[in-house]
């Protein structure tokens, strides 16, 4: 199981692969097939306050040639003498950084690397964060692509077998050795199987060298010793084909149909990492064998090792040990194209189980590799259009009557071979032309017309801010996010040039990217005849789905000339509109031994700092304050929890909601309101020289508040639009019915009353709550941690902390009466046409707060 890379985590442009759903096709495919990912619901129990907190996660993408100069990167023969090349890491020449198109960008100086005699790469990189711990990945370049007709499947249960014996681990032990030393699969063990590539990763500890050499050679044993017992393949069978099953459903059926359009003509489809049930019952021990012999190679491997370790010690300690393992001569590895093709593809899938109305509009391209400082100007420019486009569908999306509810449109990797640019979004069941016809005319406006000089400026701007800080941080950065640049750079050879040289070489090329050059990458993104269109949703409803034809015959309507070139709105107008003159200090007390700073302001707000030096470039923050829903009454309760964001969907003070996240676009500033059970408060981080403008921004939405009945219709009918089915999907209709049920129905325990509940929502009386739990501020304590000296941010904390008004009033939140019903419960759901099931285990009984027992 692997999660997909992070913009922190890509290789030399901020373009990156996005995660499918993995409900959908087993293992991380690396494929950015955006109609496979969906808004993942995530519905998750405070325990501490009592709240059943709700939020949707989308997954979207932020995210003339000179002289003919190359910088040269040593070839990677092998060394006879020492079984290794010499390092092919070299300082980042002056030259790199800038303009001169075709000179190859250099691997980042930070990390040694080199190729065995047996064709076995590595990289090796010394780094500090986390202390004493060594990340270790073995990155095989074959996945489930690689499979023969009897391997369907083989190459992710290879990988299961690699955790069931081992020459030096023989069945089990391996998984024993590894709990009995404290190590879990997910946060320090794990590994992925997608459709070019498997790769295993290892957390080790370095300051215990018993443990580390013992993880080493699990390590080692996986590259070349797996035992495939047949007694353990036939018990391992069980597990596979459960995994099988848990990806059944609405969702994968939905895939199922859609897949041989957008992987049209190409072995993508047929090489699902997850396989065939008929496959995994009867394939034979020696197809499993054959698979581990054939493609785990030295010369398909790479081992990766960043950490806090000496550096020579551990490169000669990959040398020894992979080294020793012998050349082996095996089948070529493939590589599998995705034909294009000159029509319009159009799939369309419905099922009665499908979570979310889908409609996407995709076009396929040739892959384009980041190698040379070229490479990453058109990766730059790519990133500039992606982030503009998201900004225009964002304000769509906000309008009071939305053509979808969520949408987005990006540029990236399909496939290894492939790359594609998308336009995606979830619509109503009564508005999947209408939202397809909106989506598809936004990218024809940007295609005809291009950006305004405004939107190019705050997308140059937020890029580089974004770089920037990644550039402070990198003393801070972790060797897991290092280990898997190094990986991408072995399975993809992108550019890993280092953040040094990335941010050098954007500070440069930034301001050579024109207008011209950002509108032409728009036409080429929907200049493809290799485009698809997929629909897909939930069958039940009164609504018909429409035709291929009509499909086609919609998109054939839209005349590009005819639409209005876009308007970019801004506001000029400072944050606020005047600033407090500061409060008076009424008590400030250190406490030294912890490093405290506790700060009393007049009006009883409580401010604690505490100064850390985990991150350089973050200031985090948590205020609270008791009462939150539970004060509201239960015919209030839904307004309650529906209050903030009724609130601020509107904006702050003269900034309308579109208007605010533009003004913000540059700045490194994350805050949210939140009002809980049993506490009202807000959240958030922000970089040290945003650290004023986070503070007006606390304020505003304390004392300024811009509420906007439109606005908060408009984020209803989204809302409402996506959350339509969310019921017929076994596994969420699972999630919402447990708590209602264990809690006997008690409505402050009900989540899909929140749910389904919004069209229901008073708009007044969710306001009236938003402005009473912000508009005292008296009882309210704010906590910071991060890099800023106490003394100098308290003259800006007193100007917009302690200026809040405040009128004395003293609450507690109220017990709200909800109990797990007493004694044995055992109930049964029945949802769903698959064969699986859900089990939850629920133990309870009272247990006295206290601090202690919380944190035991």
């Amino acid at each position: 199981m692997r999660h997909g890379r992070s913009a922190e985590d890509s290789a030399c442009g901020s373009r990156y692969v996005v995660p499918l759903n993995h409900s959908l096709i087993g293992e991380f495919t690396g494929s950015t097939i955006y109609s496979l990912y969906e808004p993942c619901l995530m519905i998750t129990r405070n325990y501490a306050s009592g709240l059943w907190a709700l939020s949707l996660t989308v997954f979207l993408c932020l995210g003339g040639c000179k002289s003919k100069k190359v910088v040269q990167v040593p070839a990677m023969g092998p060394d006879e003498s020492s079984g290794a090349v010499a390092d092919v890491a070299q300082a980042p020449s002056e030259e790199a950084t800038n303009s001169d198109v075709e000179l190859v960008i250099p691997l980042d100086s930070s990390v040694r690397t080199g190729v065995l005699a047996n064709g076995l790469t590595y990289y090796v990189r010394q780094n500090e964060k986390p202390e004493h711990i060594a990340e270790l990945r073995l990155a095989l370049n074959a996945g489930s692509m690689m499979e023969d007709e009897d391997q369907l499947g083989l190459a992710h249960f290879v990988e299961h077998m690699c955790f069931n014996g081992t020459k030096n681990f023989p069945k089990s032990d391996l998984v024993d050795y590894l709990e009995s030393i404290g190590m879990r699969f997910g946060a320090h063990l794990n590994a992925y199987t997608s459709f070019d590539e498997t790769v295993y990763m290892l957390r080790l500890p370095t300051d215990d060298q018993a443990q580390f050499d013992k993880g080493f050679q699990i390590l080692e044993d996986w590259a070349s010793a797996v035992s495939f017992e047949g007694e353990e393949i036939d018990k391992e069978r069980g597990v596979v084909i459960s995994e099988w099953r848990t990806r059944l459903g609405g969702n994968y059926r939905v895939a199922m149909e859609t897949y041989p359009k957008q992987f049209y003509g190409s072995r993508y489809f047929s090489r699902l990492p997850i396989g065939t049930l008929e496959n995994l019952e009867q394939f034979e021990h020696e197809s499993l064998r054959r698979f581990y012999a054939d493609w785990y190679r030295p010369d398909l491997m790479s081992v990766i090792a960043v950490g806090d370790f000496d550096l020579d010690e551990m490169e000669q300690r990959i040398k020894d040990s992979f080294g020793a393992i012998p050349f082996q001569e095996g089948p070529k590895r493939p590589v599998y194209e995705v034909p294009d093709h000159e029509q319009t593809l159009v799939a369309i899938a419905t099922d009665r189980e499908a979570t979310f109305n889908n409609v996407e509009i995709m076009y396929k391209h040739a892959v384009q590799p980041i190698r040379t400082v070229g490479d990453y100007k058109r990766d730059l420019t790519y990133d500039l259009v992606s982030s503009m486009l998201r900004e225009r569908l964002d304000a769509l999306v906000q309008q009071e009557t939305p053509p979808f509810g969520n949408a987005s449109g990006y540029y990236g990797q399909m496939v290894r071979t492939k790359d594609q640019f998308s336009l995606r979004a979830i619509v109503s069941d009564s508005s999947i032309m209408s939202g397809l016809k909106a989506l598809y005319e936004e990218g024809a406006r940007a295609q005809a017309f291009g950006f305004t000089e405004s939107e190019i400026s705050r997308a140059k701007s937020s890029l580089l801010t974004s770089l920037e800080r990644r550039f402070r941080e990198r003393n801070k950065t972790e060797s897991r996010r290092l280990a898997m640049q190094y990986v991408g750079h072995f399975l993809s050879g992108n550019a890993v040039p280092g953040i040094e040289a990335r941010l050098s070489m954007a500070r440069t090329l930034l301001p050579e990217i024109q207008s011209q050059d950002i509108n032409q990458a728009m036409k080429y993104f929907m200049d493809s005849d290799s485009r698809v269109i997929t629909i897909s949703g939930n069958e039940q409803t009164e609504y018909p789905f429409p035709t291929e034809e009509e499909v086609l015959a919609l998109l054939e309507s839209v005349d590009p000339t005819q639409l209005e070139p876009y308007v970019d709105n801004l506001s000029e107008a400072p944050l606020m509109g005047s600033i407090p003159s500061p409060a008076a200090i009424a008590s400030l007390r250190e406490q030294q031994d912890i490093g405290i700073t506790e700060i009393e302001f007049e009006n009883g707000v409580t401010v604690i700092l505490k100064p850390t030096e985990f991150k350089n470039d973050e200031i985090s923050m948590e205020a609270f304050s008791p009462g939150g829903a539970s004060l509201a009454s239960d015919e209030d309760f839904l307004e309650a929890n529906l209050a903030v964001q009724a609130v601020v969907a509107g904006g702050v003070a003269g900034y309308d909601n579109i208007q605010l996240q533009k003004f913000l676009s540059d700045k490194v500033i994350r805050l949210a309101p939140s009002i809980g059970d049993l506490e009202e408060g807000m959240r958030g981080t922000c970089a040290p020289s945003d650290f004023e403008t986070f503070l007006q921004l606390v304020h505003l939405y304390m004392v300024a508040p811009r509420p906007d009945e439109a606005a908060f219709n408009s984020m209803v009918s989204r809302m409402s639009a996506m959350y339509a089915n969310l019921m017929n999907t076994p596994e969420i209709f699972f999630q919402l019915t447990v708590p209602k049920t264990l809690y006997n129905n008690h409505p402050r325990r009900d989540a899909s009353r929140i749910l389904m509940g919004m069209a229901d929502v008073d708009f007044e009386v969710a306001e009236r709550i938003y402005r009473d739990r912000f508009s005292d501020a008296g009882d309210f304590t704010f906590v910071f941690v991060g890099n800023f000296d106490p003394v100098q941010i308290t003259p800006m904390l007193a100007t917009y902390l302690g200026t809040l008004p405040s009128n004395g009033r003293v609450e507690q939140a109220q017990d709200d009466g909800a109990r797990p019903v007493e004694g044995n419960l055992v109930q049964t759901f029945e949802k769903g046409s698959e064969p699986k099931s859900i089990v939850n285990l629920v133990y309870h009984g009272e247990l006295p707060w206290t601090g202690e027992n919380r944190y035991l």
